[in-house]
């Protein structure tokens, strides 16, 4: 037991140090367009002498606002209407001024608008609404029947669904949410009827969808900008300036067209724009399969690394108290027990407001996540020992820290190793959910394969982390046949 402690300090002080110099943090949502023009940001901010790093496809609105406050990000791209209605809701913004002064009591700059209005609509499939002559959002009222399926962002802003459904007092028989980019197979397979659009979407002309009249003028206009913190060095602040303006809606459609449709890389789609609108030849375009596979390989084993091995050196002692002390027995198994019932999506989550996001929020409730299953066999295998066996060894007269370490850990340890297998295994799965908050891993792929619903994409992550599971799993079972 002592070697297995001292293996997993190596592997603690051996794994990349989580806390450097970093560079400008520039952020983006898990939608095309906003993918699109953070990487126009990081591009265009090493080009001028400013290292950047682009944290992308972390979630949705409130992830990035409370990154951004934070300091976990310093930049991201948003639009007007979400940052008066959702982030700032409640308060009177009558005009830009207003606009800037609220956001800079928050310590949060804004850029000029970016050229382009991505507002929301709600679309339908052509032929479907002219035969039931819709039109309008008005016209939804009385069509209950239809099958709605939304964001899930839009599902719970107040500019979003529940603005909407009080707005046209719209009451449909089903309400799905889902994700955005999914949601239009599923409108093109006829599975849903009608769906949230944003008006610079080019599946909207590929699948032949229409765009139905705000006919009570409920949206707000969503002119894109970048929102920074005050904090951010001036130079780079004129760098996203330079940015106001720059983009109409039609060009706007046409990256996100180059990426959705012809499977072109986010990088070298926002290269070819600062090239040919700037002069701006990028320092870098990304990255080959092979280097993204990997940079995510070592990513995902440095978050299962050092979670599993904090999780071992906590759990065992946890483990070995709850299985001696009856009064803590039920406590320590309780609170084992509730971390493990929180989904782990919601523990990643709610890891953000204490340690921002990367790889240390993630490897946290990783960490969390884990102790259950190696406290419970720890504490399983010390209580399955048999009593006869105890009561030689007491009666030799050795010290409970002796027996412990020569009669109870060696008996138990064919238990507390299948609970580290167990903890082991879940943390590769768990590890692909990371990627939501920056933390990199086999998850990045995935994300960006069903935000562009690249099947090949999805599965350059999905398999590496399967046969990964799977080497895990065989290297513990020849661990613990030598061991025990």
């Amino acid at each position: 037991m002592r070697r297995l402690y001292c293996l997993l300090l190596s592997i603690l002080l051996l794994c990349p140090a989580l806390a450097t110099a970093q560079p400008i943090g520039v952020g983006s949502k898990l939608t095309t367009e906003n993918v699109l023009l953070g990487e126009l940001a990081r591009q265009a901010l090493n080009e001028a002498g400013h290292p950047a790093r682009h944290n992308e496809q972390l979630g949705g609105t409130r992830i990035l606002w409370n990154a951004l406050l934070a300091g976990s990000i310093d930049v991201y791209p948003d639009y007007i209407g979400t940052i008066t209605e959702e982030i700032l809701a409640g308060e009177t913004i009558a005009d830009r001024e207003a606009l800037v002064a609220a956001l800079a009591q928050r310590g949060v700059g804004i850029t000029g608008e970016l050229g382009f209005n991505n507002t929301y609509a709600l679309g339908m499939r052509r032929e479907q609404a002219e035969a039931r002559g819709i039109r309008t959002i008005s016209d939804l009222a009385g069509h209950p029947d239809l099958r709605f399926g939304f964001s899930n962002e839009f599902m719970d802003r107040q500019d979003g669904w529940p603005g909407v459904r009080r707005e046209y007092d719209l009451a449909p028989n089903s309400v799905t949410g889902l994700d955005h980019a999914l949601a239009y197979r599923g409108i093109a397979a006829g599975n849903i009827d009608v769906m949230d659009l944003y008006s610079t979407d080019p599946e909207i002309a590929y699948y032949d969808l229409v765009a139905l009249t705000d006919d009570r003028d409920f949206f707000p206009h969503y002119d894109a900008v970048f929102l920074y913190r005050l904090e951010l060095d001036p130079t780079a602040v004129a760098v996203l300036e330079r940015f106001a303006g720059s983009l109409d809606e039609q060009t706007m459609i046409g990256m996100n067209a180059a990426v959705k449709m012809d499977m072109r890389a986010d990088s070298e789609v926002a290269g070819e724009f600062l090239a040919e609108r700037f002069g701006i030849t990028p320092v870098d375009t990304g990255s080959g399969r092979w280097q993204r596979f990997t940079r995510n390989t070592l990513d995902h084993l440095t978050l299962v690394a050092i979670s599993l091995s904090l999780a071992i050196l906590v759990a065992i002692p946890l483990g070995i108290i709850a299985a001696r002390v009856r009064a803590l027995e039920g406590l320590l198994l309780g609170i084992t027990g509730i971390l493990q019932t929180i989904p782990s999506l919601a523990l990643l989550v709610l890891m953000i407001p204490l340690f921002g996001i990367g790889a240390l929020p993630a490897i946290v409730a990783m960490f969390l996540y884990s102790l259950l299953p190696i406290v419970r066999n720890t504490h399983a295998g010390l209580r399955q020992i048999p009593g006869p066996v105890m009561e030689s060894a007491r009666a030799l007269g050795l010290p409970d820290s002796l027996v412990l370490r020569r009669v109870e850990l060696p008996m138990a340890l064919p238990s507390i190793l299948a609970g580290i297998k167990t903890s082991a295994v879940m943390n590769v799965g768990v590890a692909t959910l990371g990627a939501l908050i920056g933390a990199g891993g086999y998850g990045q792929p995935i994300l960006t394969g069903i935000r562009l619903d690249n099947i090949p994409l999805i599965l350059e992550g999905a398999i590496p982390a399967a046969v990964l599971a799977l080497l895990v799993q065989a290297l513990f079972d020849r661990v613990e046949k030598r061991i025990t």
